[in-house]
């Protein structure tokens, strides 16, 4: 279907700015008038409040975001050949960025990252989990999944449905094997030459955390010779890489998941790590045990769940952050290594680093920011969406 016969949702005047620029979501607060009867998962064209072009995107009245955007160009059509196109670059990239001889888990496709607002895939070994996350890409998803059998030749494509973005978009997308075969059980990958087994059913996310895999690299090199304790640590990917790839001497990892800490019982005993031990339990209620206790540690990595997921709680998430950190840092021995990190993206990385600063002055310490980070190479940043750069990821060295 072409420009001049696709609904076309017209913007309210002055509201036009961000999308000319490129920004790929289109919120029903900018919308003057829709010409036609677009349904949810139709191609719409979008125009400014005078008529002028803007770009082409997917429509769905039941979300606050009514059009995710998708092309600029007004001749391009949204087609099979489209999506493969898309996916193809995806592709590209992650095959430019990576070194795909010592890495079988990645992201390959990242939402509006890549030019594919909705939809995120990762590749685990010879499967792909995906997550259509929103209602326009679940319409187009046998042409989508039609594109990644063919470009990548998987065993089987799983779903991970999102409960609360399934809400905002008023559809239903549970869990599932949408083509192919699911593995009988945990999946043996190996992720920068570490061995890892991940639970693609009925993990976390997509089942393991992809999107720190250069921040726990980077981590590991503070680590050499230090007794180090994994705050959040799911499956154990953080304290092993610090282990294997840092040196860390004793490793203490802590989630409040037993299902987690049995696979990360697993990846250790995988890796040949006996210096680890799990331990399940609130992960607050554990740091101020063990300053109790009297425990001091070389070093700690925090990588906590989301705390926000609106502007309306980043204060409260501000707070959390705040005492989780702060308890950190009293169990830090002096010149201490902290690696601190938030996925919450109403969160910046401004007021991320203004809250260590205060809970550092609470202790009595400076923090010596090392590095700043944030997530790997397989998750892009679009510079026309900052809400692409969710993850923060700082390194410091705290001195009492």
């Amino acid at each position: 279907m072409d420009a001049a016969k696709t609904p076309t949702v017209f913007l309210k005047p002055r509201r036009a700015k961000p999308f000319f620029m490129r920004h790929p979501w289109v919120f029903s607060g900018a919308i003057g008038r829709i010409d036609g009867s677009p349904a949810k998962g139709n191609v719409v064209t979008v125009a400014d409040d005078r008529g002028t072009f803007i770009g082409k995107g997917l429509f769905n009245p039941d979300s606050q975001i009514i059009v995710r955007l998708l092309t600029w160009e007004r001749d391009e059509a949204v087609d099979d050949t489209f999506w493969r196109r898309r996916i193809e670059r995806a592709i590209r990239l992650r095959r430019d960025v990576l070194d795909l001889s010592a890495t079988q888990a990645y992201r390959v496709i990242f939402s509006e990252s890549d030019g594919l607002s909705g939809l995120v895939v990762d590749k685990y070994g010879d499967y792909l989990v995906a997550q259509f996350l929103s209602a326009g890409m679940t319409a187009h998803r046998e042409a989508i999944l039609n594109c990644l059998m063919e470009l990548l030749q998987p065993r089987g494509i799983l779903h991970h449905g999102d409960d609360e973005t399934a809400e905002k978009e008023a559809m239903a997308m549970p869990r599932g094997i949408l083509r192919g075969e699911a593995p009988a059980g945990p999946l043996e990958v190996t992720v920068d030459g570490i061995r890892f087994m991940v639970d693609l059913a009925g993990g976390q996310k997509t089942g393991f955390f992809l999107d720190q895999r250069e921040n726990r690299l980077a981590s590991a090199r503070y680590l050499k010779g230090r007794t180090v304790l994994d705050a959040f640590c799911y499956t154990g990917a953080f304290g092993i890489t610090a282990i294997k790839a840092g040196g860390a001497t004793e490793l203490l990892a802590v989630d409040r998941s037993a299902p987690a800490l049995e696979l990360a019982q697993r990846n250790f005993e995988l890796n040949g790590i006996t210096n680890a031990q799990v331990r399940a339990a609130n992960i607050a209620d554990e740091l101020r045990s063990l300053k109790k206790a009297g425990r001091t540690f070389g070093g700690i990595i925090l990588d906590p769940p989301k705390f926000s997921r609106s502007a309306a709680g980043m204060e409260r998430a501000l707070r959390a952050y705040r005492d989780l950190n702060l308890l950190a840092m009293q169990l830090l021995q002096d010149d201490g290594i902290l690696v601190t990190c938030s996925c919450s993206g109403h969160v910046s990385p401004e007021m991320f680093l203004m809250m260590l600063n205060d809970a550092a002055t609470e202790v009595g310490a400076t923090l010596q920011i090392l590095e700043r980070r944030g997530q790997s190479a397989d998750h892009p940043v679009i510079a026309s969406c900052p809400e692409t750069g969710y993850l923060k990821c700082f390194i410091g060295r705290v001195a009492k």
